[in-house]
């Protein structure tokens, strides 16, 4: 069996994932909170 050396994987691929999925929720969140701006000014 092979010996496992924490802190030693290589994770970019991870990170890139991980900030990919932050920046869609931010963006999802921003347009969400926009809808719902929009919905109370116009009173729909």
């Amino acid at each position: 069996m092979a010996e496992h050396k924490p802190g030693s994987m290589d994770i970019t691929v991870q990170e890139k994932t991980f900030d990919g999925f932050i920046k869609f929720t931010i963006r999802s969140l921003y347009a969400i909170l926009f809808i719902v701006i929009l919905l109370i000014i116009f009173g729909a």
